[in-house]
């Protein structure tokens, strides 16, 4: 049974992609960013121990899924079950690209307008990915990647994100 981490920067693909991989495989399918954040104003972090019960229920209520997001520090706790991993490495430009074309996310916001006008600053939060070093970077992504003892795949264009194989989730 696959069960899949995908995980890179901000616009990578990261929802679109499982998504997919949850329609073409029959997978559940977890998005991390509404575990990761309490609903206050600013957002802040959720302390990783509240997390913890809603990742175990769901491992234990799904044999195949798909756990996606940018949290390096919430997807450790997932790896002993994952079988692969996809490490979405698209060049910053692209996720930006990506992040303005992004269709509305209703469960991250109220309305479009309001997924809108936060683009300024997400296409700024993209930019810094190279240079933050938390576990939100690609410095924490590239040593997740590199400690996955499973089956695993770096995906660096967007091209390569679409041709992934429909029988074969990682192509290896």
């Amino acid at each position: 049974m696959n069960r899949i981490i995908v995980f890179g920067n901000s616009g990578s693909g990261k929802s679109t992609l499982a998504g997919r991989l949850c329609r073409e495989h029959g997978l559940a399918h977890l998005d991390l960013d509404p575990l990761a954040w309490l609903p206050t104003e600013p957002p802040q972090r959720r302390p990783l121990e509240d997390c913890d019960a809603t990742l175990e229920q769901f491992l234990a209520a799904h044999t195949g899924w798909v756990i996606e997001g940018c949290y390096a520090d919430l997807l450790a706790r997932v790896v002993p079950y994952a079988t692969q991993a996809i490490f979405l490495n698209l060049p910053v430009a692209a996720c930006q690209d990506n992040a303005r074309r992004r269709p509305w996310e209703p469960h991250k916001y109220p309305s479009r307008e309001a997924q809108d006008a936060n683009l300024p600053m997400l296409l700024a939060w993209i930019a810094d990915y190279t240079q933050r070093d938390d576990v939100l970077s690609l410095r924490a992504h590239r040593a997740l990647f590199e400690a996955f003892a499973g089956r695993k795949r770096e995906i660096t264009d967007n091209d390569a994100l679409w041709g992934l194989s429909d029988d074969e989730p990682t192509g290896r």
